[in-house]
């Protein structure tokens, strides 16, 4: 009976296979699948007839895709899954020997096997895949074990060469200074002792989701300040709060009552500023009212907090007390949306932290992605930090322009590229430097002009007085996949042809890292330009020819129909048929097209890098970073008739919904953006789908590469995966590198937070979060002379992980 069972299993796996294989094959993918159906078929025919052969055939099937598995992808343990784990399975089932002895002609109980073995030759063929198996848990094609070449000494400067000195006792800024390095010279917590650390305290912030009123996309992304005795930070809800930094105990917080929207298309908060304006002395301009207005301002705030919300307010608290600064703006607020033309629903937002440089708040915006065809302008504005008044204005639409406050009744430029992510800047010099993205649509790139065609996607260095352009660089070309520079821009010193070069890393979503020349936007490292397709079904698209790539980069191979993935053979078959059926050029610029097929994307919009951008060890020269790939699926919908606005999806959802789609309304054109992902919601490209490297910047190498975090707590057929096994997951949120050889991360979607050594990049240190750690970790010394490791652990909407509300700090026993 149970024999019988197994061939009944066996024949309908078979048939489904043939089915489904079938269809792969006539599509002009891989052929095997119909040969492993063919054989389970017969295989399972025989075993319906009780007859031992059909393990013989059921053993060859086995060892035939066990050995096209190993043609296909080698000994990556993980891409066996969907071509074996089931067969294997069922073939342990049908060697067991209530299931052999059911058979009709089954060998004589002996060890010698029989000529006509099946029971035999299936299990010898399971006894050499388990051994194999084995064996590929030792190797893993994917990891580079390697060291950093460590060239710092005991008593090397605490200073960068720009002058500004590296975190210690303090974290003044979101990447630790303006710099972005996310690097602490704090070495009390390091390799010999990490192991050790322990939960120091705990603190709920008390802002959590609230559905009906809430977007999808609630984020808890905060990188706390330690500086005037305090740790500042902000919620998802734009609420600022001071905790005491040795025990967590809330000390004041403001609550600046952001309007509340479901249609955010992001809802977060990734940082405050802050600004000690008591050595500020009055103008000497002759303009008494001015002068008075700042004494005013300083006697109310001698020391501030900087803040903006999701829906468009600049705001000062005193950071002793966090009452708000009603000396600031218009009773302690500033409006963003003044000026800015094409205000519709949630089509502008704040999500960066404002940097502040001097005496001047510089802060960008970020508009909604293809909810609209018009959009308010991607302006960047410089605030005077004391009084709120407008100082200078850079407009990426008119890029060579008047920098100075617009007239009353006048209009920044409309539709001009956003600048979203965090800034940086060189005070030495006297720049900042702005990350430009794409303007919207992303996915078409019709009414472009010339400007917006030289300013998309471009990073723009800026006199920090007069927001003047002094250079730019341009990262993609005529952007048709939401290739937004994400990251914060790093600035370190390198060599470079014997001279200590001012440099600077900008990471992107395609995978490159450009190294620049920060005093003049040439690139230190080499920048290629590659030939690209052209050819698109958009009438009147123009593509660009060529695309740039950086000698330093973490884009990833083509993808091939063997890249793709899955937990079965039957959705790893979806997935190849996917892949089939798509428009994939080989390359990262494959044009979305109209059309039901669609194109195949990768990396898709949220890109090798995002915002949590790299850290460095400026001292040493490293570069921790970590690159993750996803494949997404794009679609463009043409829409009929002359109403512009007339809905595509034909959905009720707010328009900030991205099921079934993003509306685009008021264009020709709406967009639907998925990640390719199969029938049980696993990604379509095998992992690694997010990795840790460790980069030797002196020459650009790297050094060491593992994949990064585990797939514990993912939700498989609604179910959360209980194991945590490290096959690669995405890190969406940044890295801390310390003087002490360590790296800090917590971005992993497996609601855990690591420190890993930095010269070999190995785990030393893992802890569970209670909720998932889509933030930036930081460091600082407390006044009772303990190292403390900082997090905010509050999860990501969008991506699944756990939600909480959490700022949890890690020190040392006593």
């Amino acid at each position: 009976m149970l024999a019988r069972t197994g061939g009944a299993i066996a024949a309908l796996l078979g048939l489904s296979l043939l089915f489904y294989g079938g269809r792969l094959a006539l599509a002009g993918g891989s052929p095997f699948y119909v040969l492993m159906a063919l054989g389970l078929l017969a295989s399972g025919i025989q075993l319906l007839r009780r007859r031992q052969n059909g393990l013989w055939i059921y053993a060859l099937t086995l060892a035939a895709s066990f050995v096209w598995t190993l043609f296909e992808v080698g000994f990556d343990k993980w891409q066996w899954i969907p071509r074996g784990a089931l067969i294997a399975f069922l073939g342990v089932l049908l060697a067991l020997p209530f299931v052999v002895n059911g058979l009709i002609d089954r060998p004589e109980k002996t060890w010698r096997p029989s000529a006509k073995s099946g029971p035999f030759a299936l299990r010898a063929t399971l006894a050499v895949i388990i051994v194999l198996g084995v064996v590929s848990w030792f190797v893993d094609p994917i990891v580079i074990k390697g060291d950093l070449e460590q060239v710092a000494e005991a008593g090397d400067p605490d200073v960068d060469p720009s002058g500004v000195a590296y975190p210690a006792d303090d974290w003044v800024a979101y990447g630790g200074t303006n710099l972005g390095q996310r690097y602490s010279s704090l070495s009390d917590i390091n390799t010999s002792n990490v192991a050790d650390l322990e939960v120091a305290w705990e603190h709920h912030t008390g802002d959590l989701r609230v559905a009906a009123e809430d977007s999808g996309e609630y984020t808890f992304e905060a990188t706390p300040l330690k500086v005037n005795g305090l740790l500042y930070f902000c919620t998802p809800h734009n609420i600022v709060q001071a905790l005491d930094p040795e025990t967590g105990e809330l000390v004041w917080s403001f609550d600046p009552q952001m309007q509340r929207d479901p249609q955010y298309q992001h809802q977060m908060c990734r940082g405050v500023g802050y600004s000690d304006v008591t050595a500020t002395q009055a103008p000497t301009d002759n303009d008494p009212d001015r002068s008075a207005a700042i004494e005013a301002a300083v006697a109310e705030c001698p020391r501030r907090v900087v803040a903006t919300s999701v829906d468009n307010r600049l705001f000062v608290m005193n950071a002793d007390t966090g009452a708000l600064c009603e000396t600031f703006g218009e009773d302690g607020f500033v409006d963003l949306t003044d000026k800015q033309p094409n205000l519709q629903r949630t089509a502008l937002m704040q999500t960066a932290a404002p940097l502040v440089a001097g005496n001047l708040v510089i802060l960008g915006g970020s508009i909604a992605d293809n909810y609209y065809n018009d959009n308010p302008s991607g302006v960047v504005r410089a605030y005077d930090v004391r009084t709120g008044e407008l100082v200078w204005k850079f407009d990426s639409g008119n890029p060579y322009g008047d920098t100075a406050p617009l007239a009353e009744g006048e209009f920044y430029e409309p539709n001009s590229a956003v600048a979203w992510a965090q800034f940086s800047a060189d005070e030495s010099l006297g720049l900042v430097y702005v990350p430009f993205g794409n303007m919207s649509p992303d996915q078409v790139g019709l009414r472009r002009d010339e400007i917006d065609e030289m300013m998309n996607d471009s990073l723009v260095a800026l006199d920090i007085k007069t927001g003047e352009m002094k250079w730019h660089f341009q990262t993609t070309h005529h952007d048709l996949w939401d290739r937004d520079n994400p990251s914060q821009p790093v600035l370190m010193n390198l060599p470079h042809d014997g001279e200590d070069v001012p440099a600077l890393l900008l990471p992107t979503k395609i995978g490159n890292i450009f190294v620049l020349d920060r005093r003049t936007g040439e690139p230190i490292m080499p920048v290629t330009e590659v030939p690209v397709s052209t050819e698109t079904n958009i009438p009147g698209e123009q593509l660009s020819p060529t695309q740039p790539v950086s000698a330093l980069n973490f884009t990833a191979a083509p993808l091939t129909e063997a890249d793709m993935w899955g937990t079965t053979p039957f959705d790893q078959i979806q997935c190849r048929l996917a892949y089939r059926e798509a428009r994939y050029d080989g390359n990262p610029w494959t044009p979305p097209e109209v059309g039901t097929a669609g194109s195949l994307v990768f990396p898709g919009n949220i890109g090798v890098f995002n915002w949590g951008s790299v850290a460095v060890d400026p001292v040493n020269h490293w570069m921790i970073a970590t690159p993750q790939w996803i494949s997404h699926h794009y679609k463009l919908f043409e829409r009929e008739g002359d109403d512009l606005n007339a809905s595509v999806f034909n959905s009720d959802a707010p328009a900030g919904e991205s099921n079934p789609g993003n509306e685009n309304l008021g264009g020709r054109y709406a967009v639907q953006i998925k990640k390719l992902f199969s029938a049980l919601q696993v990604p379509c490209n095998a992992p690694p789908w997010g990795s840790r490297v460790g980069v030797d910047l002196t020459n650009g190498e790297t050094a060491w590469k593992w994949r990064n975090g585990s797939v514990k707590g993912q939700k498989f057929l609604g179910v959360k995966f209980p194991f945590a096994l490290e096959m690669g997951m995405l890190a969406h949120g940044g890295s801390l590198t310390t003087a002490g050889g360590l790296a800090f991360l917590g971005a992993t979607l497996d609601d855990a937070i690591r420190a890993f050594d930095m010269k070999t990049g190995e785990t030393l240190w893992k802890m569970p979060l209670p909720a998932g750690g889509q933030a930036t970790p930081m460091t600082y010394r407390g006044e009772d002379g303990a190292q403390y490791i900082v997090i905010a652990a509050g999860g990501h909407g969008t991506l699944g992980t756990t939600m909480g509300d959490s700022v949890i700090a890690y020190k040392l026993p006593n």
